[in-house]
């Protein structure tokens, strides 16, 4: 993908400001609490809604899809408004969304594996997340088009996984998809961290938080099946 870049001067180096840190540390405490969640919510009824919804692929993902951007769209309002309570409602959707999610995958996994696959897949999801950062950090150009390819990948793993309801092996191209944008997205949000400083600390974050949250549930699904083998 580098070469589209087009060159962009930063104007602040490749180190992490204190602000950007603020963005980092908070979207990294969603998610320990989303972890948690995912945790707490395996153990009850909450965890089999996927076998419903996913029973007809499609409208699993879509449920999710449009769970995910109603939470956003909720918790930004309220931030945008100054109203904590819109915004702690927004933040709740979405922790309820890829909580039941990863609830959902973790099930299959014995209990007493549950918290080392949790463990695990947070130690992979960190290596991509700084390797992502490290890499839009070294580079004095624009990512903004990086926006642009994980909604083209959002969109082509939600055809895919709508062919894939009826011809399943199309499925884990919709997989593929779906993950690889939200690697983009994350890169997209990093990306914004570093270059738009005016912005919102609590809004970047939501934002860094999402799409942190999309790539820990797919991780999630690679490594269970990777502990699945190992039995």
């Amino acid at each position: 993908m580098s070469s589209t870049e087009t060159p962009y001067e930063t104007g602040s180096g490749v180190g992490l400001s204190s602000r950007d840190a603020r963005v980092i540390g908070g979207a990294s405490a969603l998610m320990a609490i989303n972890v948690a969640v995912m945790y707490v919510l395996v153990a009850t009824p909450l965890a089999t809604i996927n076998d419903y919804l996913f029973s007809v692929p499609i409208i699993g993902a879509v449920v999710y899809g449009a769970a995910i951007m109603a939470g956003q769209l909720v918790a930004e309002r309220g931030v945008r408004g100054g109203d904590t309570g819109i915004a702690f409602v927004g933040m709740v959707l979405l922790q309820l969304a890829f909580g039941i999610f990863g609830a959902g995958v973790l099930r299959f996994a014995p209990r007493a594996a549950q918290l080392t696959i949790l463990l695990v897949t947070a130690v992979v999801v960190a290596v991509l997340t700084a390797a992502i950062a490290a890499y839009v950090y070294a580079r004095s150009k624009t990512f903004e088009h990086w926006g642009s390819y994980a909604n083209y990948a959002f969109i082509g793993g939600l055809v895919a996984i709508l062919v894939g309801t009826f011809v399943p092996p199309v499925l884990l191209l919709g997989f593929v998809l779906i993950f690889l944008g939200f690697l983009l997205r994350l890169g997209w949000e990093i990306w914004k961290v570093r270059d738009q400083r005016t912005a919102s600390v609590a809004l970047q974050t939501i934002g860094v938080y999402i799409a942190v949250a999309g790539v820990f549930v797919h991780v999630l699904q690679l490594v269970l099946r990777y502990f699945a083998s190992r039995q």
